[in-house]
């Protein structure tokens, strides 16, 4: 049976990942953003139903048997761990592990959220409607904006696919603040 979706919070998160660090047989360390970083790294109140992620080597894919064992376990989706997050990663900075925040240290596992700054910029390439809060409250955590304003602009001038949206959503966004 197939457990319906329900919202993690820092409590669930922290139960799945003890879970998962007691699976793997060698150390694996995974960046997360959207919601689970903002949540764990930032204290902000958002709502998410799955872990952004990916692992700085391997593939999160190779850890599928784990993940629903796990899923099973705690009473979580069998896909709370979103293999889908590392198709964005290459709007991310080249510098963004200067940024990286420990979320969770286990015996094996270690969960890295990433820095506000390029939370930031991947808010802005989602661009979605739930996506405008979410960078408001981004915003209120003061980031330093030339990271961010950097970033984009050097994806700009590249032609890289969204990056003309990820700016205008930044200007709209800092508008309103």
């Amino acid at each position: 049976m197939i457990s319906p979706r329900r919202f993690l919070d820092a409590s669930s998160l922290a139960t799945a990942f003890r879970a998962l660090d007691a699976r793997l047989a060698a150390p694996l360390t995974l960046v997360v953003g959207g919601g689970t970083a903002m949540m764990l790294a930032y204290g902000l109140p958002v709502r998410t139903t799955d872990v952004d992620a990916y692992p700085t080597s391997g593939r999160l894919d190779d850890l599928g048997p784990h993940v629903r064992e796990v899923a099973r376990e705690v009473g979580l989706a069998p896909d709370w761990l979103n293999p889908h997050f590392e198709t964005f990663a290459h709007v991310l900075p080249p510098d963004y592990g200067a940024r990286l925040r420990e979320v969770f240290a286990g015996e094996r596992l270690r969960v890295m959220a990433l820095g506000v700054e390029d939370l930031l910029v991947m808010k802005c390439f989602a661009g979605r409607e739930k996506d405008v809060g979410h960078a408001r409250a981004l915003l209120r955590r003061k980031p330093d904006l030339a990271v961010v304003e950097r970033r984009i602009e050097e994806l700009l001038e590249r032609g890289v696919s969204g990056a003309a949206d990820a700016a205008d959503f930044l200007d709209d966004v800092r508008g309103e603040e």
